[in-house]
């Protein structure tokens, strides 16, 4: 009994050890979200003893993919290596992905085109350790403190749902996980038990992958059947400063059209757009986004991401149905 009340009051002791090097403004958040989740903050302050800084994370967190010009990251997506492994990771889990297109109402190729993207199917989930990661973003990075400190602690509540070694589990330097590179909360939200064993696993088990993200567009609003983006012409100089640099849908199609954009598929005058523009070397693309380009981007927010995602899922279904 004495051996278990010294483990106990040890145990006790590092965790408070540990709360005492936060900042006091860290501590105060911790403390809030500790009773916004119900993860003790024993649970919290053991976390951030166990937790590495890492510049790396930070560093790389300067330099996003989605900086590059649209030409530039295009071309690292739009692969033939990345539109043939598409294509076979489709065959392979053809069942399981049109269970899920019938389940969701989210067309196969999208999902398969997001694990491609994310991951290239689940063959590059991330070399940084989770934990370091959220816990360096949430205490170091100069902006987004409040975002990852949830992510830190929804890291902490997933890990007990799941039963995981917190320090043992990898992801990308955001703390994005598994084949979807889902962030904590989204795992927590949107994760599916997909193939009935009673476990929701996007790191190794692609059938809980796929459903996990059929549902979370059918979750954001994908509408089956709808258009994804359109492109468009200018035939005004003016109608350039309609053009957004995200992608919000607070536009409206007459807008756009009597500022003089013009599209192949006549649009409803009240239907909710955006303008956007993509660089080519030596010209200017513009696309109309509607609804479903608008979901993409609740995986990312980055317009870049969400016309790479619509581009490799029409390649992947070009070469899967043979047209």
């Amino acid at each position: 009994m004495k051996r278990l009340l010294a483990l106990g009051l040890s145990l006790f002791m590092a965790a408070d050890a540990a709360a005492a090097t936060l900042r006091p403004q860290d501590l105060a958040r911790m403390q809030e979200l500790s009773q916004q989740t119900g993860v003790p903050m024993s649970q919290i302050s053991r976390a951030t003893g166990l937790a590495d800084f890492r510049q790396a994370v930070l560093d790389a967190y300067k330099r996003p993919a989605e900086s590059k010009p649209w030409y530039e990251y295009e071309a690292l997506f739009l692969t033939e290596k990345r539109i043939r492994q598409g294509v076979d990771f489709w065959r392979t889990h053809a069942a399981d992905l049109a269970r899920a297109e019938r389940t969701f109402n989210v067309p196969a190729s999208v999902i398969v085109a997001i694990i491609g993207v994310e991951t290239f199917y689940g063959g590059n989930m991330g070399k940084h350790p989770v934990l370091d990661s959220l816990y360096t973003l949430a205490f170091y990075h100069p902006t987004r403190t409040e975002f990852f400190s949830k992510e830190f602690v929804n890291y902490i509540r997933l890990g007990n749902q799941q039963g995981w070694d917190l320090k043992a589990r990898q992801g990308s330097y955001a703390g994005a996980m598994g084949m979807g590179q889902f962030m904590p909360s989204s795992y927590l939200t949107y994760a599916v038990d997909f193939d009935g064993d009673g476990h929701k696993d996007l790191f190794s088990n692609p059938t809980d992958a796929i459903g996990s993200v059929a549902n979370y567009f059918h979750k954001h609003g994908w509408k089956m059947g709808d258009a994804v983006v359109e492109a468009a012409q200018l035939t005004r100089p003016t109608a350039a400063g309609k053009v957004q640099d995200r992608v919000e849908l607070k536009q409206r199609w007459q807008e756009l059209q009597n500022a003089g954009v013009r599209v192949k598929t006549p649009l409803q005058a009240d239907t909710p757009v955006t303008l956007l523009q993509y660089a080519q070397p030596d010209y200017s693309e513009y696309w109309v986004a509607r609804q479903n380009f608008y979901v993409i981007t609740r995986y990312n927010k980055s317009p870049l991401y969400a016309m790479a995602v619509h581009n490799l899922s029409q390649q992947i279904a070009k070469q899967y149905y043979g047209r």
